[in-house]
């Protein structure tokens, strides 16, 4: 599918408003580039993998529209309203250029953008590669993550994903049963599987992430039998706790948010075996007390309280 690309170059000041009058014509989803640091909460609310280093912030902004390019529209229609309101909105307020450029782009161009800032890493003695890479002779020997960025899930670059395998690792033994809640790609149960975990059981919300998690299984020559992938919300809904099953995992693995982990927990013990071990991040750093509070109110011990930027990870025990 193809699209025109209306890219207004303005200041930062100015999105707000400039969005709000592009909005009365009709011009909704606006993308915005610029080089304002992203603020913790800002961080936790996104909670993306791909976040590449900015330069410093210029006040310059770039705000771009779409359009889908078929044979009703008015191109220029469109951009000589564009104008208009560039022109009626700096009656009032400074809005630095305010230049347009006109241009074509299709879906693929947004999937590859992804490319520039994703390569291969490393998770200690994990490489995670993504399939238009290839493995450096020196590291064929290596444990080795084949993962893409995909629409709707992480990739293992965020901090709270590698807080979380980093600790699966301490636990993971031949006999684990895993319980990812959150599972997005699958990247927590297959990591585990590879380092030798028997079986795993994902939860997610999102329909989307059976067919994540079988792509993904399937690039890592894992057996997809060793995986199976539920849909619902495990905290609210009693079906999805009895087809997830009580007494039974000896790890369970939550890379969510703060406050979908303070519900979740005293929830989720019904699942753990004793002696299991829960693995949690997720937590920006000023959220540390309510979820540490809320794993000790469930009865759990907490192991350790580990660090990553401004992110945390807890490793707690069911006694």
């Amino acid at each position: 599918m193809k699209w025109i690309k209306f890219r207004i170059k303005t200041i930062t000041e100015a999105e707000d408003i400039l969005i709000s009058n592009l909005y009365d014509i009709g011009l909704e989803g606006a993308q915005i580039e610029d080089k304002v640091p992203l603020t913790a909460l800002e961080k936790e609310q996104m909670f993306v993998d791909i976040l590449p280093d900015m330069p410093d912030d210029d006040d310059i902004a770039y705000i771009s529209c779409f359009v889908e390019d078929d044979n009703d529209v008015d191109r220029d229609k469109i951009l000589s309203d564009i104008k208009e309101v560039l022109e009626e909105t700096s009656a009032y307020c400074e809005i630095g250029e305010g230049t347009v450029e006109v241009s074509e782009t299709e879906d693929l161009d947004w999937i590859n953008n992804w490319k520039q800032y994703f390569h291969q890493f490393y998770i200690d003695d994990l490489l995670v590669i993504p399939s238009w890479e290839e493995v450096k002779p020196e590291d064929k020997d290596k444990k080795i993550l084949h993962i893409d960025p995909g629409t709707a899930f992480g990739t293992g670059m965020h901090e709270t994903t590698q807080l979380c395998i980093r600790a699966l690792k301490k636990y993971i033994t031949p006999d684990t049963e895993l319980l990812d809640v959150g599972t997005g790609s699958g990247i927590l149960s297959i990591v585990s599987l590879m380092y030798g975990a028997k079986h795993a059981v994902g939860t997610d919300l999102d329909p989307c992430a059976i067919d994540a998690t079988k792509e993904n299984l399937e690039a890592n020559g894992i057996d997809a039998a060793k995986m199976e992938v539920m849909i619902g919300n495990i905290i609210s809904e009693k079906e999805v706790q009895d087809k997830v099953g009580y007494d039974k995992y000896d790890i369970v693995a939550a890379n969510i948010l703060a406050d979908v982990l303070e519900p979740l927990t005293p929830v989720i013990v019904n699942q753990m075996k004793t002696g299991a071990v829960y693995i949690t991040s997720g937590i920006i750093n000023t959220k540390e007390k309510e979820v540490a509070d809320a794993i000790k109110a469930a009865g759990l011990e907490i192991l350790a309280i580990d660090h990553q930027g401004e992110w945390v990870g807890i490793t707690a025990r069911k006694n």
